[in-house]
């Protein structure tokens, strides 16, 4: 077990522990179609419950209600403050509980469309963000890019992601000096995972990973096992959620579903392969339900926003898109069903996949 990831409570350390020297022992390597044999940590990540408004101790009291290992606070407001000793009392207050929190927040990117100057200048965003990280113990910062709007921005996505490896540069001292590493999401349709990968080994492998989203893949025409096997290698942590994808006469279209409601991946050989490629990489599931994105790849003005598609990984995509069925639409902003989707996808995760470290 990776004890940067998971540091445990006075009184859950000793049971953590047999738990993972136990996982530990087995030494076996699952076959894809099958649960993986060793147990991942399993957690949750704010977004999921967003209409909530949980901050502070009231997102962290809700996480340690429903058994979790980890929990994400995605957005620095969700903390309450941000004053360092603030974080800093969060962490105490989650370990009593048995929970690890990870850190993340948005975009680094300052020529992003969806860059804000909230938290100041880009450079000055992820300097708040490390530090933040450190104080709560978080290992990593999640960060983002942007969107899939920014394929079409002024030098495309190549340019957003030489704004972004500058970004990372100019604080590199600042988080080896911390030891905090950072994560960037594959998000909401900006990167492919080969472009993420890109990045990455760009910035500096040793310390900036993947934050890697089985969803956002779909969003970029990839099927998200194909994902995995690039993003795997580099992930620091993870947004999960299960997906449905169909033939539309523009191309296709995608909804996000709870765990174990989709058509688009075996989630149980999806997870054995997980635990090979990134077996101390924590399961945050980060449901968000209700629509259907387009994605028109009929329409040639489609493809100017992706150069370099292969077209391989295409066929891959076309193949899940064919198998697929409309599926009704509904409220995603209701938070009655963002926790039942959240809560479902939890259970599914312990009782189906065998995730999480807690009984």
């Amino acid at each position: 077990m990776n004890s940067d990831l998971m540091p445990q409570s006075r009184r859950s350390f000793l049971g953590t522990l047999t738990t993972a020297v136990a996982a530990s022992a087995l030494g076996t390597v699952p076959a894809l179609g099958q649960a993986p044999a060793a147990r991942i940590p399993l957690g949750m990540d704010n977004f999921a419950v967003r209409a909530f408004g949980f901050k502070g101790r009231d997102i962290i009291d809700y996480a340690a209600s429903l058994k979790l290992d980890t929990l994400f606070i995605t957005d620095l407001p969700s903390l309450g403050s941000l004053e360092l000793s603030h974080a800093e009392e969060l962490r105490r207050y989650a370990a009593d509980k048995g929970l690890q929190i990870l850190l993340g927040s948005w975009s680094i990117c300052p020529t992003a469309k969806s860059f804000r100057k909230d938290w100041g200048t880009a450079e000055e965003h992820l300097a708040l963000g490390l530090k933040l990280s450190k104080a709560i113990g978080s290992p990593y910062f999640r960060v983002i890019l942007g969107g899939r709007e920014d394929r079409r921005s002024p030098g495309g996505i190549r340019a957003r992601i030489a704004d972004t490896a500058k970004v990372l540069a100019s604080q590199r001292s600042l988080a080896t000096d911390l030891g905090v590493k950072v994560a960037v999401e594959n998000h909401a349709g900006d990167m492919t995972a080969t472009e993420l990968v890109s990045l990455i080994e760009t910035a500096g492998k040793d310390w900036v990973g993947a934050n890697m989203d089985s969803g956002n893949a779909v969003w970029t025409l990839e099927d998200p096992m194909d994902s995995l096997e690039k993003l795997g290698p580099y992930a620091f942590t993870t947004s999960l959620r299960d997906s449905v994808v169909w033939e539309s006469d523009k191309g296709c279209k995608v909804q996000w579903v709870a765990m174990g409601d989709g058509n688009v991946v075996d989630l149980k050989a999806y997870f054995a392969r997980f635990a090979q490629l990134c077996p101390k990489v924590a399961v945050n599931i980060e449901t968000i339900g209700g629509f259907a994105a387009e994605l028109p790849y009929l329409e040639n003005s489609f493809w100017e926003a992706w150069p370099d598609r292969s077209g391989a990984d295409f066929a891959r995509f076309l193949r899940l898109a064919k198998r697929g069925k409309a599926i009704a639409q509904y409220d995603g902003g209701n938070r009655e069903r963002q926790k039942e989707d959240l809560e479902r996808s939890l259970r599914y995760c312990k009782e189906t996949l065998g995730l999480g470290l807690k009984s």
